[in-house]
């Protein structure tokens, strides 16, 4: 079976033209060389894929026929992805929610005036957005 094709039939891509390109681009290793999606994929064969800033390491134990279900993956491949990627990628999600929870989008105009306020020095007793002058 084509590399592609098994990365997609084992749900790594949603799509074969995905997991081609992915190919092509370099991100697929077999057995530690970049491969072409046309590479023939045997058993006990090592892939290496990059994706989403994670290096993936499994271990083709049999070629399935067509796509299998989520269920029935762990026939086909053994993970031996070490959990190091995973948690790096989990400490590069929490640090971007530091500034700003996703979903509030741009801060509005009574984010900005509270900013301000908190910005401001007291001791001036002067606001420059206040229109008393």
């Amino acid at each position: 079976m084509r590399i592609d094709k098994y990365l997609w039939s084992t749900r790594y891509y949603k799509t074969r033209n995905i997991a081609s390109t992915a190919c092509k681009k370099g991100q697929v290793k077999v057995n530690d060389q970049v491969v072409k999606p046309s590479r023939e994929v045997y058993p006990m064969d090592k892939i290496m894929l990059r994706k989403n800033q994670i290096n993936y390491q499994l271990t083709v134990l049999d070629v399935p026929k067509n796509r299998v279900g989520a269920k029935l993956v762990d026939i086909y491949r053994k993970d031996t992805t070490p959990k190091e990627a995973f948690e790096h990628n989990n400490l590069l999600k929490q640090s971007k929610e530091y500034y700003r929870k996703k979903g509030t989008g741009r801060p509005t105009k009574k984010d900005r005036r509270d900013i301000e306020d908190y910005l401001d020095d007291p001791e001036d007793g002067i606001n420059p957005t206040s229109n008393d002058i």
